[in-house]
This record gives structure tokens, C-alpha cells and sequence, in this order.
């Protein structure tokens, strides 16, 4: 007893403090940087949906980009080549679907969506690259 009340003497007391903003949004990490922020799953020319998934965070997109862009390239044969996700403005989605670069025998596939879905697949073709609104 008489060594634990030695050591709780040399022992500094904790001090309180204030919490901060980003104490806060630490703290509840669905508190938005501005009214209505909006989260997208974000990723640049990962080699598959799983790398993307595996390493890229969700992000608050900056002001003035409201959606999430997905871009899928893929060969001929289905397999991926590159992964894109990222916010972007409205006028980024206007030209969702699929486009084939028959020179470098690819297929790239874009699709926008308004709302955060972590685990939405990838547009492979027409019936999933498309701009889907809640």
C-alpha cells in the first residue's frame, strides 16, 4: 500500500481540455465538413474492384460534386484492367454506359449514382452502367 501511494504521488494528474472540431468529427465520424456533405468510395486506376475496395477510403467529396463515379475498364474477355471511383459533378454523369475502344480491343463502362453504397458492383455493361438517383 505504502508503495502504490509513492507511485500515485509521482504520477501527473491528467488535464482536461476542451474538445475541438476535429475532436468532434472524430468522435462522430457522420458529422459532415458542410451541410449535406456527401461521401464517395474513392480509388484511381486500381487493377480490380477488389484493389479498389481493399485500399481506398470514402471520402467527403469537396463542394459542387454530389455523385459517385464508378469507371470499369475492361478487355474484351470481361477481365479488369482499371478501376476508377471518385466524386464528381453532375455533368460527369450525363454520358453514363459503355463504350468499346475497338483499336485496344477494351471496354469502358461508367456508371453515377447520389448516394454512399460501399459494395456497389461494377458497370460491365448496359443494364449497370447507368445514373441511379434516390
Amino acid at each position: 500500500v505504502l508503495l502504490l501511494s509513492l507511485l500515485t504521488g509521482c504520477l501527473p494528474a491528467a488535464q482536461p481540455r476542451d474538445f475541438t472540431v476535429k475532436d468532434i468529427v472524430y468522435l462522430h465520424p457522420s458529422t459532415t465538413p458542410y451541410p449535406r456533405g456527401f461521401k464517395c468510395f474513392t480509388c484511381e486506376k486500381a487493377a480490380d474492384n477488389y484493389e479498389c475496395n481493399r485500399w481506398a477510403p470514402d471520402v467527403y467529396c469537396p463542394r459542387g460534386t454530389r455523385y459517385c463515379f464508378s469507371q470499369h475498364m475492361m478487355k474484351i474477355t470481361g477481365e479488369s484492367v482499371s478501376v476508377t471511383k471518385r466524386c464528381v459533378p453532375l455533368e460527369d454523369c450525363l454520358s453514363t454506359g459503355c463504350t468499346y475502344v475497338k483499336h485496344e480491343e477494351y471496354k469502358i463502362c461508367t456508371s453515377c449514382c447520389d448516394f454512399f453504397f460501399k459494395k456497389k458492383p461494377l458497370p460491365r455493361n448496359t443494364t449497370d452502367a447507368v445514373f441511379t438517383t434516390l
